[in-house]
């Protein structure tokens, strides 16, 4: 039987103050500016790199960060967080996995707003084990997801790509836990668990907290 457990606290807090154990991973979708109180767009990348950082130290050697990221614009201004993921783990020094594009909308979209696609970009410490495993690619998502699957709430990663990143880190890097610092209402984590996997959430609202510790996943 699998666990979930989801903590109400400030995520880069909770992990300076423990270390990840061995078979955990991360997947997970860092909030945008306008989550984080009316700081500038400059604050807000700042943070949203050191942010990503800490994620990347934080995850073990035998395990792989995920992050889910949907671009937006902000004052006119195209804001690509995917460039922000790779600046983090460049910084880091640490590998790109793989980098996939999940399709929010039918391709062909033309969108006035939040584009109609998102990054799922699976990061590796240098260290990390799995460069040197020959199952490295066993699981990888396409380059290209098609569908990113129901969204149980308007800043939920899809079910689909949930699944697909929750698969990689399984079957890839041999993941028994699966943790999302920045858990919303808690899709990953309910993912997780339907797939078989250990899961832990962190989130600073007490109603998403409780939101995450009921969601569950169509099958």
């Amino acid at each position: 039987m699998t666990s979930r457990l989801v903590v109400q606290a400030d995520a880069l807090a909770w992990m300076a103050c423990r270390a990840a154990e061995p078979a955990t991973s991360v997947v997970t979708s860092l909030p945008d500016v306008s989550e984080l109180g009316g700081v500038s767009l400059e604050t807000w990348a700042r943070w949203f790199v050191d942010a990503a950082r800490a994620v990347v130290r934080w995850t073990p050697d035998d395990g792989v960060a995920v992050f889910f990221q949907s671009d937006v614009r902000h004052g006119g201004a195209w804001i690509d967080k995917g460039h922000l993921v790779h600046q983090a783990a460049d910084a880091e020094e640490a590998r790109l996995v793989w980098h996939s594009v999940v399709c929010r909308k039918p391709a062909g979209t033309v969108s006035l707003g939040r584009p109609s696609y998102s990054h799922m970009i699976c990061v590796a410490r240098s260290g990390a084990r799995i460069w040197s495993s020959p199952g490295a690619s066993r699981g990888r998502p396409p380059d290209v997801l098609p569908d990113a699957g129901l969204m149980p709430w308007s800043r939920a990663m899809g079910v689909l790509a949930c699944r697909a990143a929750v698969r990689f880190v399984a079957e890839a890097a041999g993941a028994r836990v699966v943790v999302d610092p920045f858990c919303g209402r808690g899709t990953v984590l309910a993912v997780a668990n339907d797939m078989g996997l250990d899961a832990i959430g962190v989130d600073l609202a007490a109603k998403r907290c409780k939101a995450a510790r009921r969601c569950v996943v169509p099958a």
